[in-house]
């Protein structure tokens, strides 16, 4: 509820009036109740997503998954399968989610050890009616909680964290990049 208020807040603070708001949650009929929206006579495009998140871990756990000592398996190996089946399956799980054929997928894992931390990136691809940033936001939220449940024995302070959008292409709205705040240190 705080999320939601300060998010209000902050769209007025902008000096956006709440009907300019409202008009921007394309899932709500006239009497602001739920729908899907209808797709049906936008036009097929080539879209594209691309998606973050990061595991923070013991360096020792990260030790381990480079080393293929977990005894669950090859760390990285299942969770790339996870996200992949998680993106094929994200309008089972999310409810005003388009089904989608999906013709790409990939997961990419990078490790920080000095930091504590997994890197996971999905990116998405469909040519369709609508986009796949729900498909490549659910590959990477699937591929970490793999990771978590892979390690949890050896390492139950896991933290899942920053699962963002980065990149996204192709339809009316066309293209969003994410740009990233550099933190003063």
């Amino acid at each position: 509820m705080i999320d939601v208020e300060w998010n209000i807040r902050s769209l007025l603070f902008n000096n956006e009036s709440i009907v300019n708001i409202m008009a921007k949650f394309t899932h709500l009929d006239e009497k602001n109740k739920s729908r899907m929206v209808d797709v049906t006579q936008k036009e097929p495009s080539l879209r594209e997503a691309l998606a973050c998140g990061k595991v923070l871990m013991k360096r020792g756990t990260i030790e381990e998954i480079e080393a293929h000592n977990v005894a669950k398996g090859d760390v990285f190996g299942v969770a790339k399968i996870a996200g992949i089946m998680a993106a094929k399956k994200t309008s089972n799980i999310i409810p005003m989610c388009h089904p989608l054929e999906l013709t790409g997928i990939d997961i990419k894992f990078s490790t920080d050890r000095t930091k504590g931390e997994v890197t996971i990136e999905a990116e998405v691809r469909t040519f369709g009616r609508t986009g796949v940033e729900m498909e490549a936001m659910t590959a990477v939220s699937a591929a970490a909680l793999t990771i978590y449940d892979m390690c949890k024995s050896a390492d139950r302070e896991m933290i899942l964290t920053d699962i963002k959008l980065l990149k996204k292409s192709g339809g009316r709205s066309g293209l969003f990049e994410r740009i990233e705040k550099k933190s003063s240190a």
